[in-house]
């Protein structure tokens, strides 16, 4: 098999991979870039960790864009197992299947019969998800971009079968034969909001990375691309009161996230002024959780208003 090769041609250098995000609207500081490169340069998975919001899903969904190679994700949750995140068989076209040889049989030897039912387990009949797909597009020349996506939410035992997954890229489909491997593994990058310590036998495999709230102008930045309807002016003083609102004695700070969708959500009021009267009945596009509303709206939302000032 020919070594396979990403669709488009990695950049050269840290500045130049940080100017391709940027290109496809993912605005990287150097720590965060010179990961993403190290971890394209050595094939090693790279492990993101921060809070929910801050952009580590997004990163994964930038390498894709700007190596031209599809993004798989794998989205852990509590009792996620291997089956679901490896593969399953059709068991309603297998039983279709069966009753179709049923039906066809009739009085055939019992050694044809058993034939026919190793046909059950053919390729056409396989459910192949994430980490499967993963491998075999690999072994079809286009590695693609694998997100393992908040991996502190699956349990300990499928975190302990990624360590074997993530050293050898290969598995074993007990019912086909021969194995599954990728002699030119994927872009792993995998994402934890630190619901839970991923386990030191994981991170010696992944190079890692904390991905922090942006400052100022970084988000300034984001806002102009992703919401590019809102006045300049506006911009400002939207990124100006979330900052400020992210000093706050809050259980859960905005990410970026819910910066955009505040945006968004004043721009489709066609609001061209930040003022008290606009910002606390939308506050619930920024804030997610009642306790932090009712801290930062009235008074609050005011005092941080007038501190731009």
């Amino acid at each position: 098999m020919s070594e396979a090769v990403p669709a488009i041609e990695l950049p050269a250098s840290v500045d130049a991979l940080q100017a391709r995000l940027a290109e496809a609207r993912y605005f990287a500081d150097v720590e965060l870039a010179t990961a993403i490169f190290l971890a394209l340069r050595l094939g090693k998975p790279l492990l993101l960790e921060g809070e929910a919001g801050v952009g580590k899903t997004e990163v994964a969904k930038a390498v894709a864009a700007l190596r031209g190679v599809p993004l798989l994700r794998l989205q852990c949750y509590e009792g996620l197992d291997q089956q679901s995140a490896l593969y399953e068989w059709d068991y309603s076209r297998q039983l279709l299947h069966i009753r179709l040889l049923e039906a066809g049989a009739g009085d055939a030897p019992a050694q044809d019969l058993e034939g026919l039912e190793r046909g059950l387990y053919q390729p056409r009949f396989l459910l192949r998800r994430p980490l499967l797909e993963a491998l075999e597009l690999s072994r079809q020349g286009t590695p693609p971009v694998l997100l393992i996506d908040e991996l502190d939410r699956a349990d300990e035992e499928f975190e302990a079968f990624l360590l074997e997954l993530l050293s050898d890229f290969q598995i074993s489909i007990p019912e086909l034969g021969s194995p599954v491997r990728a002699d030119v593994p994927p872009t792993v990058i995998l994402t934890s909001n630190r619901t839970r310590e991923v386990h030191d036998a994981l991170r010696r495999r992944c190079l890692y990375c904390w991905v922090d709230y942006p400052d100022a102008g970084k988000e300034l930045r984001i806002l102009e691309a992703k919401a590019p309807g809102v006045n300049d002016s506006l911009r400002r003083r939207i990124v100006d009161f979330v900052q400020a609102v992210r000093t706050e004695d809050l259980y859960k700070r905005p990410g970026v996230a819910e910066t955009i969708d505040w945006a968004l959500a004043l721009a489709a009021l066609d609001t061209h002024e930040l003022t008290p009267e606009v910002i606390n009945p939308t506050l619930g596009a920024l804030l997610k959780y009642h306790d932090d509303l009712a801290l930062i709206r009235g008074e609050r939302a005011e005092r941080l208003l007038r501190l731009q000032d």
